[in-house]
């Protein structure tokens, strides 16, 4: 009679010590959701979507032999926003260059504008262009400001909503956001439809692009700085 008393008892506390395996899972995934929410997504573009947990977000342009080259550690740590502002520099100051330098190395040898007048090295031409026709040099820097506005009105955000935004974002970002669905550098300008539709093709041009922009940077540095120096042209 005792053993039916006691038994009963016996296991109430052995289920109460047993583990729980459906509430652990239960949990488990209540977790799993609770992070999943808080972690922000970010919308795939050209067929690349942000990874934090790769180098420069996953993006184009680390190729052999210098692969992941970040010597100083400009990306460490930034948050996606930072690091798709610099690639966007990048982008940019690259095709700037690459502009540069050709417009250096024609400019000096064919001359069929303003009746020949402007010549000489080319770190001189634009001052000649400012004295010989005004007009056409306001011409010219209104056409870059409204070229660089509506590069802005295309990749980023409203000061305001940068700012508001940005509050809670470390880094140095302030006034300046780019949008959450705009790719570093695809303004939208492709005349000649030359940008690939398949990702892996994007991303192989975009590589393209990035070198010969990082080499054109150097080689218009080198450019400026030989005319300065030597006050003749370059060839």
């Amino acid at each position: 009679m005792k053993f039916f008393l006691v038994f009963p008892l016996f296991v109430g506390n052995i289920a109460a010590y047993a583990p729980q395996f459906r509430n652990t899972a239960v949990s488990r995934t209540a977790l799993s959701a609770d992070v999943a929410m808080n972690e922000p997504s970010y919308p795939p573009v050209n067929g690349w979507t942000a990874d934090p947990g790769k180098f420069c977000l996953g993006l184009p342009g680390a190729v052999a032999p210098l692969g992941e080259f970040d010597p100083l550690g400009f990306t460490k740590d930034l948050s996606v926003q930072e690091i798709k502002r610099f690639r966007e520099a990048e982008v940019t100051h690259g095709r700037v260059a690459m502009l540069a330098t050709v417009g250096y190395i024609v400019g000096e040898n064919f001359h069929p504008l303003f009746n020949g007048e402007v010549t000489g090295p080319a770190n001189t031409h634009l001052a000649q262009v400012q004295e010989i026709a005004p007009f056409f040099f306001l011409w010219l820097t209104t056409s870059i400001l409204a070229a660089e506005l509506g590069r802005a009105k295309t990749g980023w955000e409203s000061p305001m909503d940068a700012m508001k935004k940005n509050q809670e974002v470390d880094g140095k970002t302030w006034l300046s956001k780019l949008n959450d669905n705009y790719y570093p550098g695809d303004i939208g300008f492709d005349p000649l439809q030359l940008k690939p539709r398949d990702p892996e093709d994007f991303a192989e041009m975009q590589t393209k692009e990035l070198n010969n922009g990082r080499l054109a940077m150097f080689g218009a540095i080198g450019m400026i700085v030989q005319e300065q120096v030597t006050g003749h042209t370059l060839f």
